[in-house]
């Protein structure tokens, strides 16, 4: 087993570098955060990382293959390097990552989405799946690879969609259970035990839930 350190990329709130953060504070994972970046100046994950006295950057991305784009690919590679970031998590970012990062960091770039992936991707997953009337509804951490919402499933939880429910109480539903599945799955990497085969992640001596267990309580506990 190693102590990791990691680097967040956050574009707004920051809740999941939050509980990232506090698992680490209580030596729930083998990790620190040591650098959070943000493309938004005002995003409020950079506070949360002052705050806990961690290095925080704002770097402006520009559009997709422009420029600044591939200036921002090459500030962030060596940021990263800068901090001796092992591994790199995305939480909230609503940027597509470079290709220098994708390829520095291969297979060491997690990602979490608000939605049972590969449904619902996209920035509007709680709602679209309010929407579309599904009876259970979820996140996922998953390796990131080159487009949004891709890549080999770590694990999932589970939530029901209640009646009543519409995307903002969904969302807050699903955020408890993110709030738990991604410091897990940052302690998986850290004790080496994610094995990626084809798109498969095969997660040492750690056999999954059943469907009832993982609706009745989702995620499990660090």
């Amino acid at each position: 087993m190693a102590h990791i350190n990691l680097g967040v990329f956050v574009s707004g709130g920051g809740t999941n570098l939050q509980a990232i953060i506090d698992a680490s504070e209580a030596d729930k994972i083998d990790a620190t955060v040591v650098l959070v970046i943000s493309d938004k100046e005002d995003a409020y994950g950079l506070e949360r990382a002052r705050q806990h006295d961690i290095s925080a950057v704002h770097v402006p991305v520009g559009r997709n293959e422009s420029p600044e784009y591939a200036a921002a690919d090459q500030w962030h590679v060596q940021l990263l390097a800068e901090y001796d970031v092992d591994l790199v998590c995305l939480a909230g970012y609503m940027r597509l990552i470079g290709p220098e990062v994708m390829t520095t960091y291969a297979e060491a770039i997690l990602n979490i989405h608000p939605a049972l992936l590969p449904s619902f991707p996209g920035t509007h997953g709680q709602d679209d799946a309010a929407d579309y009337g599904v009876k259970v509804a979820g996140c996922t951490v998953h390796f990131a690879w080159s487009e949004f919402d891709t890549g080999p499933i770590i694990i999932q939880a589970a939530v029901p969609v209640l009646p009543d429910d519409d995307g903002d109480s969904l969302a807050a539903r699903i955020l408890a259970q993110e709030h738990k599945i991604y410091p897990q799955a940052i302690q998986w990497y850290a004790q080496d035990r994610l094995h990626i085969q084809d798109r498969r992640v095969i997660v040492d001596n750690a056999p999954p839930p059943t469907i009832l267990e993982a609706i009745i309580s989702p995620g499990l506990e660090i």
